[in-house]
């Protein structure tokens, strides 16, 4: 699986230990940054992280931050993205089960490395249940692709 990952500055340090982990496990990384410390602005990160799996050039995308709320606005500004904020195992699950979620968002402030390997092995492997959750699902879409009908990006 190729996954696309991305985070701020908070973020750093938890992300390269996330990205060394996942090439450990076998998946492909894209890694958009940042790369290094310094004080960065995370909208253009999160957005060209979430670019990738909105156009399907990935089919997961990891976003790290201080809280995981930044990441996870810009991230679902993109069609056909689903990003979630996850804080634990069971929110990671959830948000892969019901919502069909493509992007995780992990915060560096709540979530320690052990914690952030364990929500993500669970949340890469687990698959969507469907029936009700996928009626719910194509609505989240319908709704979507009503508002990004005469919008593009560029």
């Amino acid at each position: 699986m190729k996954v696309a990952i991305g985070s701020d500055h908070g973020g750093y340090e938890l992300k390269n230990k996330v990205v060394k982990f996942l090439k450990e496990e076998g998946y492909a990384i894209e890694d958009f940054g940042t790369h290094s410390k310094e004080t960065c602005d995370y909208p253009m990160i999160g957005f060209e992280v979430a670019k990738t799996v909105s156009e399907g050039r990935v089919e997961r995308g990891i976003l790290i931050c201080k809280t995981g709320v930044g990441m996870a606005i810009i991230a679902n500004k993109l069609h056909g993205v689903r990003a979630a904020a996850c804080y634990d195992i069971d929110m990671a699950k959830s948000s892969r089960e019901h919502n069909d979620c493509n992007v995780i968002v992990l915060a560096a402030n709540y979530s320690d490395f052990k914690k952030s390997k364990e929500m993500l092995k669970i949340w890469l492997k687990t698959g969507f249940l469907g029936e009700r959750h996928a009626r719910r699902v194509k609505q989240i879409k319908d709704i979507e692709s009503k508002l990004h009908k005469n919008h593009t990006l560029h």
